[in-house]
């Protein structure tokens, strides 16, 4: 400790008075260092979780060609609660589409509970309805584990699309609370369904009955595009909502697009539109039927 005296000479003092600014400035930069090392290594943990748990997607499954992309809203981890997959199975080929309620580490954790249920539930379940209520019942469970005062169970739901594709393209649907697809065929781009989804899952009890939505056939060349509530819903600057059905109108004029090439094109407008980040999570996923029409794949 530095002891100034009465009657010292000014420059001891001056010194002594650098000399504590100095070493306070250096205590706060190393602190400043330490935290953003350990700021961008849980950056770095949380991306990892993110690209284990949404695991790339194959260009084609079962003749479909494929091609999806999440984008997160949390600027403290590159991480989100949308969630996707698509599963060649011997009931036809199986795909969920699903949000979580919020974003960031909190969401990521039930998206994984609903994924990791859908792997398994999606070979083993030989109708959708099962599928449907395995999840339900993993989000239950996870549900009652997780001891969390901070964020109650009430608030952990996921709006939920599950989609079975047959060989000969007919679509099966079961909606919990989730945007319906868009069908992209010729120059037209429509929803496949307007009737009214089921709630999200979590919210309520699932009913005794579950039909599943025949949505008709996706032929050879016609394009399937999934997409959660942060595309649909996203606004500029002004407040107006993201364009979604003309943007794909409007692609589609081009004629018929590779599916990475419409998953670019619809990205490149929603940034666009937004701005460099949405302020929700958002995520596209695009099934094109490539069966008896000659299609390979595309690059991205």
């Amino acid at each position: 400790m530095i002891r100034i005296r009465a009657g010292s000479p000014r420059g001891v003092r001056s010194g002594a008075v650098f000399l504590a600014v100095g070493t306070c400035t250096g205590l706060f930069l190393h602190a400043r260092r330490t935290m953003l090392r350990e700021l961008r290594q849980a950056r770095a943990v949380a991306g990892a979780a993110q690209s284990a748990l949404l695991r790339p997607l194959p260009p084609r499954i079962a003749g479909l060609d494929v091609a999806a992309a999440q984008l997160s809203a949390d600027r403290g981890a590159a991480v989100g609660g949308d969630l996707y997959e698509v599963s060649a199975t011997e009931h036809g080929v199986r795909l969920v589409m699903g949000d979580v309620r919020g974003h960031g580490l909190a969401a990521l954790g039930t998206a994984a509970i609903v994924l990791g249920s859908f792997r398994e539930a999606a070979h083993d379940e030989p109708d959708l309805d099962g599928v449907l209520r395995r999840l339900d019942r993993a989000l239950a469970r996870h549900r009652r584990d997780r001891d969390d005062p901070r964020r109650p169970a009430a608030e952990d739901f996921v709006t939920v699309l599950l989609m079975e594709i047959a060989e000969d393209g007919s679509l099966r649907a079961l909606n919990c609370g989730h945007p319906w697809p868009y069908r992209l065929s010729g120059t037209a781009a429509e929803s496949v369904s307007r009737a009214e989804p089921l709630p999200p899952l979590g919210l309520f009890p699932l009913p005794a009955a579950l039909p599943a939505a025949d949505l008709g056939p996706l032929r050879p060349g016609e394009t399937l595009l999934l997409h959660t509530d942060g595309v649909a819903d996203a606004r500029d600057a002004r407040g107006r909502f993201f364009p979604l059905r003309a943007v794909l109108a409007q692609t589609a004029r081009l004629g018929p697009l590779p599916a990475p090439v419409l998953l670019r094109a619809v990205f490149t407008r929603l940034l666009g539109h937004t701005g460099p980040r949405p302020a929700d999570d958002a995520a596209v996923l695009v099934i094109r039927n490539g069966r008896g029409d000659g299609s390979g794949t595309t690059p991205p």
